[in-house]
Order: structure tokens, then sequence, then C-alpha cells
């Protein structure tokens, strides 16, 4: 059988959408698997032990220059690539306009998604021949991506299953970076996708200080856009909080595998470093963590967001309260604790 998978994007939800990846190996081992990703995340599904092949798109790109005759050649090549392919079933895991469109490229006679309200957008059910619901019984998004394992007749577990993404480590010669220090340290990730899930820099700082009063290094990492804020809350930590180097994606990976501990918000790279093993703590200003908080058996949560509301549907559920640098820090002492 010839599977196409369709999740294109974020970090964090290509790394929730590992667990379906090795579900469907597991229930068909000689199928083969091909993953659609958007080219900058490439990195997160070439090489995964459960995918054969992957097609990279740059939907982004082709969206602001739908008729320029660079997006016409690119989409074109991604089209042949399916007619060559021709896959006998592919799984919108994304559920959105754009993830629809690859969906419809593809060709498959099955094309299996989400039903409503576990979808995002109604619009993509329109090239669907069927759809699947999510999970009813766990809230996690990891659950109800392994509801589509039943699209291949497998059975999705009794509860999600933690990403694996120690995969990522495996090749340590090729790509290096460096932690600033020699020293157990700890990595503050103080970016997020969107304004309203960032923690403020004071908060944070205070939350650096208490690690470090802890023996540790801090390493303050940053994404595109985030240097100046990562520089201001090293500036505010004191001694031994050191600004990491820009990474890629590997490098990132490296980082955050190495770390005595990783505290950051609803963003990717805090369920990358939960996926790794490390101790985690996901810090929820306006996001349901029992519906996006990091998994895995050293993983903590602080929310200041509302509960969710049934399933399915937007992981926002707005505010409820401030956070505070002493929950920040007892999360941390607890993980610690845990491991003792």
């Amino acid at each position: 059988m010839r599977i196409v998978l369709v999740r294109l994007s974020a970090l964090g939800d290509i790394i929730h959408t590992w667990p379906l990846a090795d579900a469907i190996r597991a229930t068909c081992p000689n199928a083969n698997l091909t993953w659609v990703v958007e080219k900058p995340l490439v990195p997160l599904v070439e090489g995964h032990p459960a995918v054969d092949s992957v097609i990279d798109v740059t939907t982004k790109r082709w969206r602001r220059r739908p008729f320029t005759a660079q997006t016409r050649a690119e989409i074109a090549i991604v089209k042949t690539r399916f007619e060559e392919l021709r896959p006998d079933l592919t799984i919108d895991a994304q559920g959105t306009l754009k993830s629809a469109l690859v969906t419809r490229w593809t060709g498959a006679d099955r094309k299996i998604g989400l039903a409503r309200p576990w979808r995002r957008e109604w619009i993509a059910g329109l090239p669907l021949s069927e759809t699947l619901p999510g999970s009813r019984d766990q809230r996690h998004v990891v659950a109800t991506n392994l509801e589509l394992v039943r699209a291949v007749g497998g059975t999705p577990p009794d509860t999600p299953v933690a990403p694996d993404g120690r995969w990522l480590l495996e090749d340590t010669a090729e790509t290096t970076v460096s932690s600033h220090t020699e020293s157990p340290y700890a990595v503050i990730l103080p970016g997020a996708g969107q304004p309203e899930k960032i923690l403020s820099a004071e908060v944070l700082a205070t939350g650096v200080r208490h690690l470090v009063g802890k023996d540790l290094d801090v390493v303050v990492a940053w994404g595109p856009g985030e240097q100046e804020r990562a520089a201001e809350i090293v500036d505010l930590g004191g001694p031994r909080v050191r600004l990491a180097p820009p990474t890629t994606i590997i490098e990132l990976a490296r980082l955050l595998g190495a770390a005595a501990v990783v505290v950051g918000g609803d963003t990717g790279p805090v369920h990358l470093a939960a996926s790794l093993g490390v101790p985690t703590i996901g810090v929820h200003l306006t996001t349901d963590p029992l519906r996006n908080g990091p998994l895995g058996d050293h993983t903590a949560f602080v929310s200041g967001a509302l509960p969710g509301r049934g399933h399915g549907g937007s992981a926002t559920t707005g505010r409820a309260g401030p956070i505070t640098a002493n929950q920040i820090n007892s999360a941390v002492d607890g993980v610690f604790q845990s491991q003792e």
C-alpha cells in the first residue's frame, strides 16, 4: 500500500503527528509511507523511522506569489511526484485549506481526514472521501491524531503516546552546537508563535535565577525574530546566563537533548525537548495544556489558561489569570524531585 501523510506544519504539530506515523508503520509494516511537509521543516520527518520518503512544499510563498512562473513550476513538480507515486490512500492530519489542496493533488482514491469539530477548517473536508472522528475520551491532540490510524485498519491506543524524537540525535557527527558551557545547563525558550503565548521577560528572568541557584548554567535559545527578547532575558538573568547561537532544527535538538531541564511556553521547541526525554516545563498562558501540553515521563505544565471544553476545536481557550515565577519554579522543583 502506498500512503501519503499530509501534515505540513508547524513544528509542534509535526511532532504531535509522529505517533500517528509510528502507528501506521506498526499496522502496515510493508506500506510505503510518504510525508508531505513544508520545506523548512523537512528535518523533522526526513529520517524518521516510520517514513520512507518526503515531499516538500512551500505553500506560504506560493500563497504570496500564486501566479509566478516559479510557483507554477514548483507546484507542477509536486503534482508530478504524486503521479509517479500513485498513492492508494492519503491521510490529511492537518485539516486546513492548504493541506486540503495538497490532499486533492495526491490523486488517491481514498482521502481521509478528521471529521468536524476535530478538523480545524470545514472547507478542508471538500476533497475527502471519508472522515473519522477524533478521540472522544482523550483531549490531547496526539490522541486525536492517532484515531486516523483507523484509516489503515489500526486501533488507537487507550492513552496518547508521547512523541519520540530521539532518532534526531542518532547522527551526532554531522552537526554540533555549543551550549557555551561545559557545566550542566538549563535551556529557556522565551518565544512563541503567537504574541499572547509569550511570557514576560521579567518572570522568565526570575525563573532563570532560580535555575542558577540550582547550580545550573542557563542557555536562552531563540528563533527568528526572538533574539532581542532573548538577549533581554540574558541581561536580566545575571551571571551564568548565556545567549544560544543561531541554530538549525537539528542543532536545536542537540542543544535541548543535552539539557538538564527545558522551560518554555506553548511552542514547538518545548514539544521537541519533551520528545527527547528531557525534563520539560510547558507554560500555557492561553492554550489548554490538556490538549496541547508536552507529553512524556519527565514533563509538567503551568497553566494560566481557561480550561478547554469538549473535544476538537481550537487549542486557544483564553487567559484565566497571570502566571508567576513561583509557579514555574515550583514546577521545575517538582520535575527534579521526581527524578530523585
